[in-house]
């Protein structure tokens, strides 16, 4: 029965969101009140509805209901409790219903702390945040029901994919899809700006937080992405250029030029129509994104279905909101006028370099991510582009956007003087390339690629701290050190999230540095020695867990004589879903992981034995949830939450009628 009213409840869903989006619409034209008020109560119902409907679903895999056919399919009895919530949006179907639980959640948050919007504007964005529900309703309840029953219901289920059985990744769809989904409010906002006619200071305040909390979540959800494909994998990598990866990193691109270029438009009311056009395709390459995962055309192990049928209506989705957006853009776009003026040597010209390189990237992976699909259907030629071309094309355009970060930020809004700023930079760089040279001496003949991470990343991390000690004047030190702690949130957010990015380019070419690596056939307990440390495989046994059958080995390592740890690599075969994982073991330290992995016995006795030492692994998540929590420190600042009112009488008496 509460499976029924979840369906039931879906449906009911789709009427007010059918409602929303064209009552609001027509009363924000025709200027009546009472219909534009009725979004906040059609939006608030549906994501209790949806709520509801996701709870009932959940429901019923606690309760292993498998006369559902999701639950058969994705569930198994002996499944951990964790894994049996988790499996709720481990699929195609559940992952859907999740996906639209968000963006009506989104949606009822626009409507409670939207109270500073103008009503026309606020009905409109309300508008085009419901038709989008509305085209992912209508995809779940037309081709991916997670409410269909089995007519005989099985004793038991066919349990989730392995893989997914894991912590990190457990959580790791549900931030994505904040992101991914928190994208949808730039673009209802950009869409509403483009009906209006109207695009100015406060719009580009009122889009800055929803972009940031967007960006927020996507950040921590490629972080938990990363992480577990780090230790989950058994390959030891943290990024592989995989298409679904890439799928979930163009929109973090796009989204971070974005939160750039609306701070043009706050400040000085320029970049208008490319911050319209930015929002547009943030979103936009979100739906891309959840058309590569779910469409099958590209091969990748993180897809959650291979279904192109589907996917052709994930296409249309895709086709029809940013096709209309482009078309509606290209019919406004020369109303957006740009009213501040700017020098070459100013903020405003660092932010548009910024947008420049961080778009450029973006293209760069998409270009690389879908021209295999590209040549097959154009040339008859099958093509795998990997690492190799991403690693070449992309990094150049992420170290100027590294080395322009601390100077754009210390530079003056409208004009602005380097010759002010050179004397920090001046020191800055010179202790960079100083430390950069003396780890280069250190370690003569390796890879180049350690000391230029070392010189990038105290260029950014420093370079952010100077440009937060320049924002609290002269005086004494005392005196600058208190004006220091009452520098505004969103000042030091920015630092922060910028700094996390230069911890982040520290970890990740550490990583790739210095990293060691030994694959061997190992005999029990003859040791062998891996860069200092001394590798011992002690024992090897069948151990039996809760929903799988583990082959476990006993590693210990020492250094020097002394032991450093015991670590327990698996191999594990999960019966019911009958597929095998492999799970590395890890000693976690700040300058380097112990990363081990058992494989297979061989003839003569020895085991498959793979090391790695993992210099500096885990400043790359730390860089990610320093990002993530500057952040967070921004959108806490009061100026993101209220909305001007003086912003908001001034843009009203700017309105321009749309036509």
């Amino acid at each position: 029965m509460i499976v029924e009213l979840g369906h039931f409840a879906l449906i009911l869903a789709l009427t007010l969101a059918v409602v929303q989006t064209f009552v609001p619409l027509i009363g924000a034209h025709k200027g009546w009140s009472n219909w534009m008020a009725s979004a906040d109560a059609t939006a608030q119902a549906q994501v209790l509805l949806v709520g509801f409907s996701f709870a009932a679903l959940t429901y019923a895999f606690v309760t292993s209901d498998f006369s559902l056919q999701l639950v058969y399919l994705n569930s198994h009895t002996d499944k951990p409790m964790l894994y049996k919530v988790t499996g709720v949006w481990g699929n195609h179907e559940g992952s859907l219903l999740l996906w639209v639980l968000i963006l009506t959640l989104f949606g009822a948050m626009a409507s409670w702390f939207g109270g500073n919007l103008p009503p026309s504007l606020k009905a409109r964005v309300l508008s085009v945040q419901a038709a989008i529900t509305v085209a992912f309703l209508l995809f779940i309840l037309l081709t991916s029901n997670p409410f269909l029953r089995l007519e005989v219901p099985p004793f038991n289920g066919q349990d989730l994919n392995p893989l997914l059985q894991d912590p990190g990744l457990a959580f790791h769809p549900p931030f994505l899809y904040l992101g991914y989904v928190g994208l949808s409010m730039s673009f209802s906002f950009a869409v509403a700006a483009l009906i209006e006619g109207r695009v100015d200071a406060a719009w580009g305040r009122w889009v800055r937080p929803w972009t940031l909390a967007a960006w927020v979540f996507l950040t921590i959800g490629i972080a938990l992405g990363s992480w577990w494909a780090y230790y989950e994998l058994g390959w030891g990598g943290f990024w592989f250029w995989d298409p679904v990866e890439n799928a979930s990193f163009m929109p973090w691109l796009i989204s971070a030029a974005l939160l750039h270029s609306a701070i043009v438009v706050e400040k000085r009311e320029a970049l208008k129509a490319w911050t319209i056009l930015l929002a547009i395709l943030a979103f936009g390459f979100s739906l891309i994104g959840a058309f590569i995962v779910r469409s099958g055309v590209l091969t990748s192990v993180h897809a959650f279905a291979n279904d192109p049928e589907r996917g052709v209506y994930l296409l249309a989705i895709t086709g029809f909101f940013m096709g209309g957006a482009l078309v509606l853009f290209s019919l406004r776009a020369g109303a957006m006028q740009a009213k501040g003026v700017f020098g070459i040597v100013s903020r405003e010209s660092a932010l548009v370099a910024n947008n420049i390189l961080l778009a450029v990237s973006a293209f760069v992976v998409f270009v690389g991510t879908v021209w295999p699909l590209v040549a097959e259907l154009m040339f008859d030629r099958k093509l795998s582009v990997g690492p190799p071309f991403f690693n070449l094309a992309f990094p150049p355009f992420m170290i100027a956007l590294a080395v322009l970060m601390p100077i754009g930020s210390m530079l003056s809004w409208k004009r602005g003087k380097l010759n002010t700023h050179q004397i920090p930079l001046a020191g800055l760089l010179a202790m960079s390339l100083a430390a950069g040279g003396l780890v280069w001496a250190i370690q003569t003949g390796q890879s180049l690629l350690g000391p230029a991470g070392l010189v990038l990343t105290l260029w950014v991390v420093v370079g952010s701290a100077l440009d937060l000690w320049a924002r609290t004047g002269r005086g004494d030190l005392t005196a600058r050190l208190l004006r220091l702690t009452r520098l505004p949130r969103a000042d030091w957010g920015k630092g922060i999230s910028h700094m996390g990015l230069g911890l982040t380019v520290f970890g990740v070419t550490m990583l790739m540095a210095y990293q060691v690596e030994d694959i061997r056939i190992a005999q029990l307990n003859e040791p062998y020695q891996v860069g200092p440390y001394e590798i011992t495989l002690q024992d090897v046994q069948q151990l039996e867990g809760p929903n799988y059958i583990s082959t476990t080995a006993w590693i210990g390592i020492t250094r020097d004589g002394r032991e450093v740890t015991v670590l327990t690599p698996e191999k594990r075969v999960y019966p019911v879903a009958g597929m095998p994982t492999t799970e590395a073991a890890i000693d976690n330290g700040v300058t380097r992981d112990l990363y081990v992995v058992i494989g297979d016995p061989q003839a003569n006795g020895g085991w498959a034995v793979r090391v790695y030492i993992k210099a500096w692994a885990n400043w790359i998540w730390a860089g990610c949830i320093v990002m993530a929590f500057g952040g967070f420190l921004s959108l806490s600042d009061r100026r993101f939450r209220v909305a001007a009112g003086a912003g908001k009488t001034k843009s009203a008496k700017a309105e321009v009628p749309a036509e």
